[in-house]
């Protein structure tokens, strides 16, 4: 599969890496919530498959996840790979949220409709900042966004 990165954003979880995997990377067959797929939780659903490699399907759409080491991807639609990686940090944990171009066919299009949509860039990492925010405050812990990259 070919990926070109679209976006990048990133922040530090004041938590150790095997606390912060479990909460992001924790997924299984069964209703999304508290314990499995939690980055997901607000949108409801139920994860399907497995080990590696699900569906999540919500009320909205579906989706595969796939957890890998200590990345959670999730693709879906013609163009769409949204990453999250898990990595240690002086400070705790680096999460790392990259949307990556995928798609298959017409591929050039896809800069196009995202800068026709104006603000895409602003609306991901301000939903990055409100995940992060999330984990915080499940975790107990303090957060802070880093940088964007793109």
């Amino acid at each position: 599969m070919g990926k070109t990165l679209l976006y990048e954003v990133a922040g530090v979880v004041e938590a150790p890496p095997d606390r912060v995997g479990r909460l992001i990377l924790t997924v299984r067959p069964g209703p999304v919530g508290q314990g499995n797929a939690w980055l997901f939780a607000e949108h409801g659903g139920t994860v399907e498959g497995g080990p590696g490699r699900f569906v999540l399907r919500t009320p909205a759409h579906a989706m595969t996840v796939e957890v890998t080491g200590t990345t959670l991807a999730a693709q879906g639609g013609w163009w769409y790979r949204g990453e999250h990686t898990v990595e240690p940090h002086p400070e705790g944990t680096l999460l790392v949220h990259r949307v990556f171009n995928v798609a298959e066919r017409r591929r050039w299009a896809v800069p196009l409709a995202n800068r026709f949509f104006a603000g895409f860039g602003d609306r991901t990492r301000d939903g990055f900042a409100e995940g992060l925010r999330r984990v915080g405050h499940e975790l107990g812990c303090a957060t802070r966004l880093l940088r964007t990259a793109r």
